[in-house]
């Protein structure tokens, strides 16, 4: 007997919530004893969410519907897990498909847990395209496929969630959240698996600043930092970035500027010059892998000049605002 699960899906009732809830009713195997939708607008309006229902069928006796505020995943999950009775928890983000046994195979995920397990990662695939190379967004969306505890598609013990204070409902994107619950789950004590159900993360639509926005994830690593100590990189197993490089090259550019309004012009030349080197190695680490469009070069090229400036601010704000950040079972208590 494979033990009973819920399933929480925090959502902002996307598009995409009607295919991820088809491919959780189409699936084979046991079915979720309880559904919850975590509707994590700040304005919820029925329409579109109760075209996303329509489809759940049988499972819509079983299904849920409870609002968060428009306070971030984190909190949503938090809002979820506390409408649950289930012994364990599958998170789902809204723009997922599971695979057409994923039931059947959570279900012996679970089975094969050992009584100190508290979280079973599931396996994400992300589809590319396969008539050209990818573009800068589709490659970082497939790096998800790699993401350690990944909660697009992440089963938690729910004793272990409660025993952390659950999810820190400071980080307010959809970035880094999972790493924290994971590593204060380690922490105290439990392990986290690899499971062997298959969940497919499409990559979705987005404008050419996306990786603009992205930057302000920056700010959730300096709180990482200061709660888990500055080598929670090496304990998450997630990649560096270009932060160190990003702020080389801000400075750079601030030093040009300072400079040549105080009359230093050749010092000025000499940092400006490693800034637009710094600036054209990073556009074309970003250019060659790609489809390398005119949209794609000209949205590279743009996008890198200013990513470096925004990457530091958001990481220097980070740290001032989350230098006195307690522990978030602090925060809970």
């Amino acid at each position: 007997m494979s033990p009973s699960y819920a399933v929480v899906i925090p959502t902002l009732v996307r598009d995409t919530l009607a295919d991820c809830l088809g491919a959780l009713v189409a699936a084979t195997g046991p079915k979720p004893a309880e559904i919850v939708l975590v509707d994590d607008r700040p304005d919820p309006g029925p329409g579109p969410l109760e075209h996303a229902l329509s489809v759940l069928g049988d499972l819509r006796e079983r299904t849920s519907v409870v609002a968060s505020g428009g306070r971030g995943p984190a909190a949503a999950r938090n809002t979820g897990l506390r409408a649950v009775a289930a012994p364990w928890v599958a998170f789902l983000d809204d723009d997922v498909q599971v695979g057409p046994h994923w039931c059947e195979q959570l279900a012996q995920d679970l089975a094969d847990a050992s009584p100190d397990t508290g979280g079973v990662q599931g396996v994400i695939a992300v589809p590319l395209p396969g008539e050209r190379r990818p573009t800068d967004w589709e490659r970082g969306t497939a790096g998800l496929a790699q993401a350690r505890w990944i909660t697009a598609d992440m089963a938690f013990r729910a004793d272990a969630l409660k025993q952390v204070g659950g999810f820190d409902e400071r980080f307010r994107r959809a970035f880094r959240e999972d790493a924290d619950i994971a590593l204060r789950v380690l922490d105290a004590g439990w392990r986290i698996q690899q499971g062997r159900r298959t969940t497919r993360h499409p990559v979705r639509p987005a404008d050419r600043w996306v990786s603009l926005r992205a930057q302000r994830g920056n700010a959730d690593d300096a709180l990482m930092r200061y709660l888990h100590g500055p080598d929670w990189w090496e304990r998450a197993g997630a990649p560096r970035g270009r932060l160190r490089t990003h702020l080389a090259v801000t400075a750079a550019g601030a030093a040009a500027c300072a400079l040549a309004v105080t009359g230093h012009g050749r010092a000025a030349a000499t940092a400006a010059l490693g800034w637009a080197a710094g600036t054209a190695e990073f556009a074309w680490a970003r250019i060659a892998p790609g489809p390398r469009t005119r949209h794609e070069v000209t949205t590279m090229l743009a996008t890198s000049a200013l990513i470096p400036p925004a990457a530091t601010w958001h990481w220097l704000s980070g740290l001032q605002r989350h230098r006195n950040a307690p522990a978030w079972q602090e925060v809970a208590s």
